[in-house]
């Protein structure tokens, strides 16, 4: 199943982020009705204040903009710092324009609403603070607008307040509804990010548990097998002279020394996955080395590999559950190509774009079509413990890389994919 890759989460670097974006609005929005305002109303403003405001908020914009870029986290305290210089900025403009007498003052409350969606509650509380602070001291500290009405032309029949107020309110709706929605969808991001976590977790826990039964089970299996090498040899040689039941001994002893060597490599396999050393090979080794432990598993399997010289030359660092998870999406086509009378099955190996692909096809049912088109363990298959999709699943997520699935015209493919810069040797 493919997840999305999507990391973004709401706090204080969401919030950075759009306020970077709404102060460049805001430079480009405010020199825009400061030039309109001065040259085409000819207002008596006072032009160079504003504008000597305006660059500063915009040099201050290009340090917001290197700061997003830094790697280390962005505390609370520093987003309510750059929320303090917004707010400075634009009371420092509202001064020279008016006051709280400006229909634009109402701009103060969006980053109070903007705040409330990302920050604590005594974040928001300082914000709103600091918003109330500028606008007290609006209501008594400011230049008066001009008296002189624009010319009618340009204001269309209205008053200057009315206009500005109508203009405010289209900015308004702009901002609040698209950074807004951009906040929300960041909290929707994180819900499914969340809810992603908590799958994961479950599956894993029942992953471990499995685990835990199989170490267990191969330790008790241990002395039964232990006892039944011992006595097949010996009942062998009391009925030698009984042909079938002699051969049926001798297929019995073959079982049972493949169990034994089964549980050796588990407890290999176990003490190489503690030890964390990831295995030195090339793709090529490291495929035909899981096919022939798979055509002694699925003898009866009729396999096609497609890889490329150039790829196959590729030098891998596997870990080693990569292997069994290729032997289990190979083990679960096979069983799937069985569903149509097949033994057919195909595996493409392939470097492509910075990733190893692991493609494998059967030629069975395919997935059962359920809204996803491929939900992984939803395969029409009937046989097997259910649990081979799963450990394939979070072997790739281990490896940062990603188990997809897809309906063919005659069956289904698996496609196993890995960042060479995780998988590939230095």
């Amino acid at each position: 199943m493919k997840h999305s890759t999507s990391r973004q989460r709401i706090g204080p670097r969401t919030l950075f982020r759009s306020l970077a974006w709404l102060r460049i609005c805001a430079i480009a929005g405010q020199s825009t009705a400061v030039l309109v305002c001065a040259l085409w109303m000819q207002l008596n403003i006072p032009l160079l204040p504003l504008l000597v405001g305006i660059g500063l908020l915009a040099v201050f914009a290009v340090f917001a903009a290197w700061r997003l870029t830094q790697p280390w986290p962005i505390k609370q305290w520093e987003t309510i710092l750059h929320v303090g210089v917004d707010t400075l900025v634009l009371g420092y403009l509202l001064h020279f324009t008016g006051g709280a007498s400006n229909p634009f003052i109402t701009l103060l409350l969006i980053p109070i609403a903007l705040s409330a969606a990302a920050l604590s509650v005594g974040a928001v509380l300082a914000v709103a603070a600091l918003v109330g602070l500028a606008y007290l001291v609006l209501l008594f500290w400011y230049v008066p607008l001009p008296v002189t009405p624009a010319p009618e032309a340009v204001t269309g029949g209205f008053s200057l307040h009315v206009l500005g107020m109508g203009v405010n309110f289209v900015i308004m709706a702009v901002l609040l509804g698209f950074f807004i929605n951009r906040l929300a969808r960041a909290v929707r991001l994180q819900q499914l990010e969340v809810q992603r976590v908590r799958e994961r977790a479950l599956r894993d826990e029942g992953i471990l548990a499995i685990a835990t039964q199989a170490a267990g089970a191969a330790h008790e299996l241990n002395t039964p097998l232990a006892t039944m090498r011992t006595l097949l040899p010996e009942l062998r040689r009391e009925h030698a002279s009984d042909a079938p039941l002699a051969e049926d001994l001798a297929l019995l002893e073959d079982q049972v020394d493949r169990c034994r060597t089964i549980l050796r490599e588990m407890v290999a396999f176990g003490k190489a996955q503690l030890s964390q050393v990831p295995e030195q090979i090339t793709l090529a080794s490291f495929i035909h080395g899981c096919l022939e432990r798979f055509q002694l598993l699925r003898p009866e399997a009729d396999l096609e590999l497609i890889m490329s010289e150039a790829d196959a030359r590729t030098q891998l660092r596997t870990p080693r559950g990569l292997r069994h998870a290729l032997i289990n999406l190979l083990n679960n086509a096979v069983d799937a190509s069985a569903l149509n009378g097949s033994q057919a099955v195909s595996l493409t190996a392939r470097c492509d774009q910075g990733w190893l692909e692991l493609i494998v096809r059967d030629f069975g049912p395919g997935f059962t079509p359920t809204g996803e088109l491929a939900v992984l363990g939803q395969s029409q298959k009937q046989t097997g413990l259910g649990i081979g999709l799963a450990l394939a699943e979070a072997t790739a997520e281990r490896l940062e890389g990603e188990l997809t699935t897809d309906n063919t015209d005659n069956g289904a493919l698996m496609a196993l994919r890995l960042p060479l810069a995780v998988v590939a040797a230095s």
